[in-house]
């Protein structure tokens, strides 16, 4: 390679072939993760001394193994170092990037500890031991978060992989809670946004519990604020941790180098620049490329190394002279072409003008005392002015002669580099025509930047005849030096074109940019400068003594072809820094050292040169520095550097205390930034690496952004198909080959990812992962940028992917609920058990996709329905271990309903999954056991009527109804199998009155429950297939409607039975058994509307009309027993019928009466028997009103008893129409109606019904026989009258 300077030595150069020969081999076989072992050195210096004879083989390995380890650990070491010598020079001189702000901000992750400690805090909440108080809704709500989520043992493989934030595990908390506060009722006066908030802050206050997680006092600082901007003493730190650099080697780096020296860090820019430019020159004649997918690219890969160099050189110069210093005051540079400017060459170089250098100065003069003033009274004023020639004039504090003292300062600005200060010392005058103050001394100083800025006493030019021959004053003067000035002093100079004359003058080294310098002379009181001269293009050097030229005593030169300028200054000091300033303005590639330096080095003379440049600086030469710090960037293979110093900032980054899945810190983007640009690493190759290692770290567990990873391969792909992302539009074989690598590599990582999506994406973290990575998918899949991949081949791979999860997600399944030993050695009782836990799972995990993985859709119109045959791929693994379990349980067991319904109510509410092909199995299965056992229900409900109707007792059931919904089903002997038990069921509505009143017989009650029980059970199943639903409806609806109409009729013959038994006399009361008969038709009427009507109302249309039929047999039953009850009255009346006008007993009674009562107080006849039926008239209606059970039917049966009643005394009065009643049998009618008129009424019966014409007549001949009673026999009746106004009792 062509160095920038001819006088590069061949040493030197030698030396940086083999470093560069080194590393160039070490990239090409370099390991993912270990620094490569660059090739021997043929002069043996890495091997250290000679190998020695070994005594036997096992010892010389070991030794050769431990001297390889450790020459492979000292390679690791130099180059970290040469390493972090480029990177601390990107740091302390940046002139590319910036450090990002716009990046999002990065979450603190958990650790293992962490995730302890939460656990224990959410269990103690759930213990009842803190003092957070909450509702019961919300502690469920953290029962199931802590049960479902902290538990979970993907939650843990996360927390351990460092992709999980305190952010992830409130984001998911939320989520959950949203879920249940929507479900919530509404309340007044709270909304559910404030029943969020307040959960929240009790999630945050558990979460917290006595330390808050945020605050980590003892992270280390740096950690803390690598989210955040860093300064460039952070960012070393940083890197130092990052490649392992100790802090005394940092040190030394860092001084050798002159970090903190912009001029220092520019002019190695500079320099570098230049080296890449003529490494491109000599590529481009020695034909040595980088292989290229097409030759046409070779001319265009050296003009875009060109370009990248220009554009570096572009921003360089667009940079400040000096970065945070004062203003810039140079005029601007008017260029036409800024390539033009860049070009290396005299016939573009730009020419300065006079003005273009013009300087500005800040002086500061203190005046502090004067001494030896004598000529003046003590007690005079005197005061001293101060000026900077050709600027304003300042004038001090007045002070006593006596103590000439002030400390006033002065500031002034001036464009003289040589400018002229004046200081004089006045006394006031005190004469009347004095115009003037008088003049004590003066002083006049010449300073510059280099001059003492400290106190100095200056002897004062006193007046002709003035006393104080020893005037002196104590001042300091200040000149400041402008940033752009670089250096200044006197120097002897001689040259071609300018400075002709060998003569002192003052010189001062300009920065107009930061490629253009000047030197320029200057004279006094002077504000552009006598003479100037560009350095660009000049070499300056140490030279040997002149001896033809007076003045000046140490010698160096500037050179150019075409010109030399000779300079020489009166001390070796001030020729090192003169040297020194120039060497970094002229951008020279060749370090000038002093001969005595060199006659150090080579005591014994020859060539000199080859050995210099490697030992200039003794500190660094030390401490082994030297060689890193003087090595010539360009000689290296950055691409190899950048590979590695990506990779350790990447694990650095990893390992840190934030969830950064893979994204850089702003300030480590700032600097591989940096590098990239100043070092000319290429884009794709930076990419490249980034996405083989963020790949690797995805492959061993770490969660990694498939955004980031979308991004590189983004730049990658349209690198590689020519569309110049970062323009450039070369594209090297290799580029090509790694693409491709890359590319099946992220297609089988990103395939792998889908198929574990439930455990690469847990609960939905990191957000929004799986829709990233699916859009990315499709991009991989792609042929080229151009070219849309067709939706049904991304829909094919992920329909692959996401069979090879429902597999893997139910393996992982079944190994937690360790269904394999269940299923091989357990009872099938046991069987069912696991099957149906089994199956709780297999519901939450489907729930769980539902919930955190339907994000997909946001990506893929089509990803629900491929989650969709995910579940039916996943239930079909399940349905085996169902299956098995099922063909294990006993014929004629019921116990896995429940296993239907937990599966069915699950299923039936989801779109896809509704009737799909899992579902469809299951019906399969259980519609053969749903008609077998609603068979058997049915045989077991007919014979418990038969039965039970037969050997019924009749007795009100209260006591058993009470506990009728923990009664089992009863067997039925005639049955030689187990009959079914309910599964489960809630207590019939109408069951509610029966805990407050008798209610029907034993069978009745028994049949009503298990009609409802039976229908609620079939209606809980909800079954799916609409058809066979309808089917099982009707076909209860019909047995409901068969086995009622059978009771009804069976009541109703042993309501007639039990009736007929009865005696007719006053004597009867209505047994408690016809009572509950009359209870059963009055339950079987309600519950008609319940068990027999379908939705439809088409029951009618089926069977007979129940309805009717209940009703018919109400009246019947009604009519037998006024019937019965009237036949009393019939009896009392037949008693009555004794005292008919004209029949002998009438007469035997009347003359037995009368001639009785003259001796005793002989009874009324005819009351006993008119009270007898009147308590037996009110005891029955007490009966029926307690026990029977329906207020309509009681109206209806004492309306027709009433109306019965009254209907048989107006025929019995009707056949007396001719005769007169007996006085007896008078007292006794109108007893028995008033008072049957009465009760009958208080009963409620309507006034309607009591008032009836039957009632009339009644009323209108006992009212006529009262009044003939009262005409012929005025005491007969003894107060008893039809008249509304009597008061007798009873």
């Amino acid at each position: 390679m062509l160095d920038p300077s001819s006088s590069e030595e061949e040493s030197d150069e030698l030396l940086d072939e083999e470093r560069r020969d080194a590393l160039l081999a070490a990239g090409g076989g370099s390991s993912p993760r270990s620094l490569p072992p660059p090739p021997r050195d043929p002069r043996g210096r890495e091997g250290g001394a000679g190998r020695a004879a070994s005594p036997s083989p096992s010892v010389l390995s070991e030794g050769r193994e431990e001297q390889e380890r450790l020459q492979r650990e000292e390679r690791e070491k130099r180059l970290r170092l040469q390493l972090y010598v480029f990177i601390a020079r990107c740091i302390a001189h940046p002139f590319n990037a910036k450090q990002p702000t716009d990046m999002a901000r990065r979450q603190q992750k958990l650790n293992k500890q962490q995730l302890q400690t939460l656990k224990e805090r959410f269990q103690a909440f759930l213990n009842g031991e803190t003092q957070i108080v909450a509702d019961e809704a919300f502690c469920n709500a953290v029962r199931s978060y802590y049960e479902v989520f902290l538990k979970s043992d993907r939650v843990a493989r996360m927390v351990h992989s460092g992709g999980c934030s305190a952010n992830d595990f409130r984001d998911v908390f939320k989520k959950n809670i949203e879920k249940r506060v929507r479900s919530l009722p509404e309340i007044d006066g709270l909304s559910k946004e404030t029943v969020l908030s307040s959960w929240l802050a009790k999630y945050d206050a558990i979460y917290r519990g006595e330390e808050d997680f945020c605050k980590q006092p003892n992270r280390m600082a740096l950690s803390a604020v690598s989210e955040l901007i860093l300064s460039k003493e952070q960012l070393y730190e940083m890197f130092q941790q990052i490649l392992g650099i100790k802090k005394l080697e940092h040190q030394l780096i860092y001084n050798a180098c002159q970090l903190d020296n912009a001029d220092e860090q520019a002019a190695q820019i500079r320099r570098e620049l230049d080296g890449r430019l003529q490494l491109a020159e000599q590529m481009a004649r020695e034909r040595k490329f980088p292989k290229f997918i097409t030759r046409e690219m070779e001319n265009m890969y050296i003009e875009e190394l060109r370009s990248s160099v220009n554009l570096l050189m572009a921003n360089l110069e667009s940079l400040p002279v000096s970065k945070g210093g004062p203003e810039f005051k140079l005029q601007k540079l008017k260029r036409s072409q800024n390539s033009a400017f860049l070009d290396i060459g005299d016939e573009n170089e730009v020419q300065l003008s006079k003005s273009d250098v013009v300087l500005s100065f800040t002086l500061e003069i203190v005046i502090m005392e004067v001494q030896g003033l004598k000529s003046v009274a003590p007690n005079r004023i005197v005061y001293c002015t101060m000026e900077v020639e050709g600027g304003e004039k300042l004038q001090t504090d007045q002070a006593e002669a006596s103590r000439p003292q002030w400390g006033t300062q002065g500031d002034f600005t001036t464009t003289h580099p040589r400018p002229v200060v004046k200081v004089k010392l006045f006394t006031e005058s005190t004469g009347v025509l004095a115009l003037e103050d008088k003049e004590l001394g003066r002083v006049v100083l010449y300073p510059t930047s280099n001059s003492s800025k400290s106190p100095d006493l200056h002897k004062m030019i006193v007046p002709k005849n003035s006393q104080d021959s020893d005037l002196k004053i104590k001042l300091a003067v200040r000149m400041d030096k402008p940033p752009h000035m670089k250096h200044c002093g006197y120097l002897y100079a001689l040259g071609q074109k300018v400075w002709k004359r060998w003569k002192k003058r003052y010189f001062v080294l300009v920065q107009v940019s930061q490629y253009t310098f000047a030197m320029c002379s200057y004279r006094e009181k002077k504000s552009e400068p006598q003479e100037l001269m560009q350095l660009e293009g000049y070499t300056v050097d140490y030279t040997a003594p002149h001896t033809g030229l007076q003045g000046g005593r140490m010698f160096f030169n500037a050179v150019k072809e075409g010109d030399t300028v000779i300079f020489a200054s009166d001390d070796e000091q001030d020729r090192i820094l003169w040297v020194q300033a120039m060497y970094r303005a002229t951008g020279q590639s060749y370090k000038p050292v002093p001969a005595s330096q060199a006659q150090k080095m080579n005591p014994k003379g020859g060539d000199v040169s080859a050995d210099i440049s490697p030992l200039y600086t003794d500190r660094g030469q030390k401490h082994g520095m030297e060689e890193f710090i003087s090595a010539n960037p360009c000689k290296f293979d950055h691409a190899f550097l950048f590979q590695l110093l990506q990779r350790q900032t990447l694990d650095h980054r990893l390992n840190d205390s934030y969830s950064c899945l893979g994204w850089f810190s702003p300030g480590q983007v700032f600097v591989l930034d940096e590098y990239c640009a100043r070092y000319g690493v290429r884009g794709c190759h930076r990419h490249l690496c980034y996405l083989n290692e963020l790949i690797e770290h995805s492959e061993n567990g770490s969660v990694i952004d498939p955004t980031l990873l979308h991004y590189s391969f983004a730049f990658c792909a349209s690198h590689v198909h020519g569309n110049r992302p970062d323009g450039i539009g070369t594209v090297s074989v290799e580029e090509k080959e790694r693409f491709e690598e890359i590319k099946d590599r992220l297609s089988s990582l990103l395939e792998n990812q889908i198929s574990h999506f439930r455990y690469c994406f847990p609960f939905g973290r990191p957000e929004g992962a799986l829709k990233a990575t699916l859009s990315l998918l499709e991009r991989v899949l792609m042929k080229d940028i151009a070219t849309p991949i067709p939706a049904e081949e991304v829909k094919k791979v992920v329909r692959k992917c996401l069979e090879k999860a429902a597999l893997i997600n139910y393996t992982r399944l079944t190994e937690y609920a360790k269904i394999e030993e269940a299923m091989n050695q357990a009872t099938p009782a046991r069987k069912l058990e696991e099957v149906l836990h089994l199956a709780e799972l297999c519901i939450e995990v489907l729930q769980q996709n539902e919930e955190h993985h339907s994000e997909g859709r946001e990506a893929f119109a089509w990803w629900p329905e491929l989650l969709a045959e995910h579940a039916e791929k996943f239930l079909s693994l399940y349905s085996v271990d169902m299956d098995s379990a099922l063909e294990a349980q006993p014929q004629d067991s019921w116990d896995s309903f429940p296993l239907f319904q937990l599966l069915n109510n699950s299923l039936r509410n989801d779109t896809f999954l509704c009737n799909g092909k899992f579902h469809k199995h299951l019906q399969e299965i259980f519609v053969p056991m749903v008609i077998r056992y609603i068979d058997l229900m049915e045989s077991s409900i007919a014979q418990s009527i038969h039965r039970g109707l037969e050997q019924e007792s009749w007795q009100p059931v209260k006591s058993i109804t009470n506990s009728l919904p923990n009664v089992a089903l009863p067997k039925v002997p005639s049955l030689p199998l187990n009959l079914p038990q309910m599964p489960s069921f809630t207590t019939p509505t109408w069951m509610t009155s029966m805990y407050e009143s008798t209610n029907g017989s034993a069978t009745s009650e028994d049949l009503f429950w298990k009609l409802d029980a039976l229908q609620m059970f079939v209606f809980d199943l909800h079954w799916p297939e609409p058809e066979f639903a309808h089917h099982l409806e009707q076909r209860l609806k019909l047995m409901a409607t068969d086995m009622i109409e059978a009771c009804v009729k069976r009541t109703r013959i042993a309501f007639e039975v039990k009736l007929q038994k009865t005696n007719k006399s006053t004597d009867l009361r209505i047994p408690s058994s016809l009572c509950t008969m009359f209870n059963v038709l009055v339950d079987a009427k309600k519950q008609t509307a319940k068990l027999c009507i379908l939705e439809g109302g088409q029951e009618q249309q089926y069977h007979s009309k129940i309805d009717d039929l209940v009703e018919e047999t109400v009246k019947e039953i009604i009519s037998l027993l006024v019937s019965k009850v009237v036949s009393v009255l019939e009896g009392v009346l037949s008693k009555l019928s004794r005292y008919d006008e004209g029949t002998f007993f009438s007469s035997l009674v009347s003359f037995t009466v009368k001639a009785a009562a003259k001796y005793v107080d002989v009874p009324k006849p005819g009351m006993d028997l008119a009270d007898t039926y009147i308590m037996f008239v009110r005891q029955n209606q007490d009966i029926l009103r307690e026990k029977v059970n329906e207020e309509m039917y009681i109206e209806k049966l004492f309306d027709q008893w009433y109306s019965g009643s009254m209907k048989v005394i107006c025929m019995w009065l009707a056949d007396r129409l001719d005769l007169q009643l007996h006085i007896y049998q008078l007292k006794t009618l109108i007893k028995i109606v008033k008072k049957t008129y009465r009760d009958f009424r208080l009963q409620g019966v309507m006034e309607g019904t009591l008032n009836s014409k039957t009632y009339d007549t009644v009323h209108s001949r006992l009212t006529v026989e009262e009044a003939t009673v009262s005409v012929t026999d005025a005491g007969g009746l003894q107060g008893i009258t039809m008249k509304d106004s009597d008061e007798e009792e009873g």
